[in-house]
């Protein structure tokens, strides 16, 4: 389930931007290690806190190695991408209560600092990283949510894939985003490939259905799991609906 990559190399900004390296202490801690990324902005003024994006990745993902995109993807809006404990220089092993928690870590230092607006925060989960996105925003008032490829649970794909398994009894790390959807009221925008092999479309159409709050949704019929953000449309649509919602 969770495959910890290395760094590999420095992490870069878009051009114009700052990059501000990071180690958050999770509540165990564990340093948790990542980068802070700001757009060009006025240094006062009732535009100086900016509103801020909390990534979290899929389960074979180094999230500082998206830093070079972030404007593409979301805009002028100050982006955190800090690694789950055991992926890049972050400490500890992974886990989901371990994963769940960190975030609110996560999520509690961006709310603190002075440059970003607290009532601006938007979490963007992928594939695993939306089991995190979800029960973070069961949890902490978001001001909206980006899932890429999410599921029901882990559960569900993990039978999908092996149906003469009885992945209900074995699967220690369930990721069960399903509990938390219906009684979510922050917007979110869910965003799938057609042709997903890995997490098929109709997981991600059955959390859709149950989310409690304003949702919209995008299906990229071509788009497999791992190619997804190579679709023009993927980007536009991310900073389309933070337009909207931030």
């Amino acid at each position: 389930m969770f495959f910890p990559q290395p760094t590999r190399g420095a992490a870069h900004p878009p051009r114009g931007w700052t990059l501000e390296r990071v180690t958050i202490s999770a509540a165990d801690g564990t340093p948790l290690a990542g980068v802070l990324l700001f757009p060009a902005r006025p240094a006062s003024g009732p535009d100086a806190r900016l509103p801020a994006l909390l990534y979290f990745g899929g389960n074979a993902e180094e999230v500082t190695a998206h830093a070079p995109v972030v404007a593409e993807i979301y805009g002028q809006r100050a982006v955190l991408l800090v690694n789950y404990r055991g992926y890049g220089d972050s400490g500890g092993r992974p886990g989901e209560k371990a994963l769940v928690a960190d975030s609110l870590a996560v999520y509690d230092w961006a709310a603190r600092r002075a440059e970003l607006d607290a009532g601006r925060l938007c979490a963007h989960g992928r594939s695993l990283g939306t089991g995190v996105a979800v029960q973070l925003a069961a949890a902490r008032p978001l001001k909206c949510v980006v899932l890429t490829s999410p599921f029901e649970s882990l559960v569900a794909v993990g039978q999908s894939h092996m149906p003469w398994v009885p992945v209900g009894l074995l699967l220690r790390h369930r990721f069960d985003s399903l509990a938390h959807a219906p009684l979510q009221k922050v917007p979110a925008l869910v965003l799938y490939g057609g042709a997903d092999t890995i997490i098929p479309g109709e997981h991600s159409e059955r959390l859709a259905a149950a989310w409690g709050g304003p949702l919209e949704k995008l299906r990229l019929e071509r788009a497999g799991h791992n190619d997804i953000e190579r679709d023009a449309r993927y980007g536009a649509a991310i900073r389309a609906f933070l337009d909207r919602t931030l």
